[in-house]
């Protein structure tokens, strides 16, 4: 896989480098993405680079959730999010929700 020889921007790119170091189990937000970029205040241009994703599975963008714990969007559907979470061993309540307590990834790991 290579993320410059695509037609991606390099903020695009950048968002998948980033989303690679998600480790299984583990979670982000789209919040904390666009902070480590530099601007929390493109989340939702973090959405959309993800959601554009050539490579799922190899970038984790399934691990990248809301600020406030609910699952957010994918582009296979959010029933296929779920599955492939539950199988790293993130637990999901009922309500879609994830104990960010439990699953969010230190920060300084996506900084390394």
């Amino acid at each position: 896989m290579d993320l410059e020889n695509n037609d991606l921007t390099p903020f695009q790119r950048s968002v998948l480098e980033l989303t690679k170091k998600i480790p299984s189990g583990k979670v982000a937000t789209y919040k904390l993405l666009a902070k480590v970029l530099g601007n929390e205040k493109l989340s939702r241009a973090v959405g959309n680079a993800l959601n554009r994703n050539p490579f799922p599975i190899v970038v984790p963008c399934h691990r990248v959730i809301k600020s406030d714990g609910f699952i957010g969007g994918f582009a296979k559907g959010t029933e296929a999010k779920i599955k492939l979470l539950i199988k790293e061993n993130v637990l999901i309540n009922k309500s879609n929700k994830i104990d960010l307590r439990k699953y969010l990834v230190d920060e300084a790991i996506l900084k390394e």
